[in-house]
């Protein structure tokens, strides 16, 4: 496993209040690896047109 990257107390709250469901930690994992994909194509696009810092633009969400 590596690090997690998300605030799980926030997580399991967020999804209890909004769908009445627990959260397993596998959901953590999930999520965790999905935000650091996320940064990595933001450092990439970043780097890409020459800049050292990751803007909004550079993180792009396509399936929300």
């Amino acid at each position: 496993m590596s690090e997690v990257l998300v605030v799980t107390s926030k997580v399991k709250k967020f999804i209890k209040e909004n769908g009445g469901c627990n959260t397993s930690g596998e959901t953590i994992d999930m999520l965790s690896k999905a935000v650091e994909k996320l940064c990595q194509k933001g450092v990439d696009s970043a780097k890409a047109d020459g800049r050292k810092t990751v803007m909004a633009r550079d993180i792009v969400i396509d399936h929300l």
